[in-house]
């Protein structure tokens, strides 16, 4: 029997020539997305963060060391001739005015608008289990603790007790400079001055460790007579041996970091505190951790 389909290809229309001229066509060319992270404006920006970070961590010792001389010898530049080379100092380093002049009136136990500082102590605990304690200096006792509460709720902290993982001690680092002087050469006045143990940084300056009541004496004791710039003089938490702590888990490792952020960028805060230890943190991620405290 014949077939009843006739074949496909029968049924097929010819095709029209196209009514477009062959060299009216154009080639169609694309233009590959760049990608982000891999153009001069990601690394203008990259710059620029780093650029930013390093100024502000410049005038953050800038105006420590204007705080240091003011305590010591005054808040007024014309009869304090250390406090004025450290005010020129942050000039130079575009400082800005109402810095400069809240750190010399923090020297002086006021605020910038002259209202008294109240120094208070904030005990925190970050899993797994890292203790934090933070230096506090504010004219709103109960402000400032009600904010920085927050703060650490807010990265899954708990406000409570840390101290016991941590020893109060002074801390006085001496920038070495030109004079060519080493630890030796100090070493008999300082312990007369109140030094307990002496050593020297990754920089070569000379750091003291003394009592907490001792840091005052031996700033005045050592500084002048052997014309040593005091780049710092604290009363800091250093986390006990036995007590310290590393993360693992990648989640309260971010959480750790936001905090700190959080609480250098505070106002009030003048010391952040941890026994956190690198464990397996990447390079990358223990400068992070480590450039945002006071140890």
């Amino acid at each position: 029997m014949a077939s009843f389909f006739r074949p496909l290809a029968s049924l097929a229309r010819p095709a029209k020539p196209s009514s477009v001229c062959t060299q009216c066509l154009r080639p169609f060319a694309t233009t590959p997305v760049p990608q982000a992270g891999h153009n001069k404006w990601s690394k203008i920006r990259h710059d620029k963060a780093a650029n930013d970070l390093k100024k502000n961590n410049t005038r953050t010792i800038l105006a420590k060391i204007i705080t240091i001389y003011s305590k010591l010898y005054g808040g007024d530049p014309n009869h304090n001739p250390q406090l004025a080379a450290a005010i020129n100092n942050a000039k130079k380093a575009s400082m800005p005015r109402d810095k400069i002049e809240s750190a010399i009136a923090r020297g002086q136990g006021r605020s910038s608008t002259g209202v008294s500082l109240e120094s208070i102590t904030l005990e925190a605990v970050m899993p797994p289990s890292i203790a934090i304690i933070v230096d506090i200096e504010t004219e709103s006792k109960l402000r400032a603790l009600q904010e920085l509460n927050h703060l650490v709720k807010k990265a899954k902290g708990s406000t409570g007790s840390s101290k016991f993982f941590f020893s109060r001690r002074g801390r006085v680092v001496f920038e070495t400079g030109e004079s060519g002087l080493d630890v030796d050469q100090i070493m008999d006045d300082a312990i007369e001055a109140g030094a307990e143990d002496l050593e020297n940084d990754a920089e070569g300056n000379i750091v003291v460790w003394t009592q907490p009541s001792g840091t005052m004496q031996v700033c005045k004791a050592v500084g002048p007579k052997f014309g040593l710039k005091i780049l710092s003089s604290d009363i800091i938490w250093t986390a006990n041996e036995d007590t310290k702590a590393s993360i693992d888990d990648s989640q309260e490792l971010i959480n750790l970091t936001e905090l700190l952020d959080a609480l250098k960028e505070y106002p009030d805060v003048q010391g952040v505190y941890s026994n956190v230890t690198r464990g397996t943190m990447s390079d990358e991620q223990w400068a992070k951790i480590e450039e945002k405290l006071d140890t």
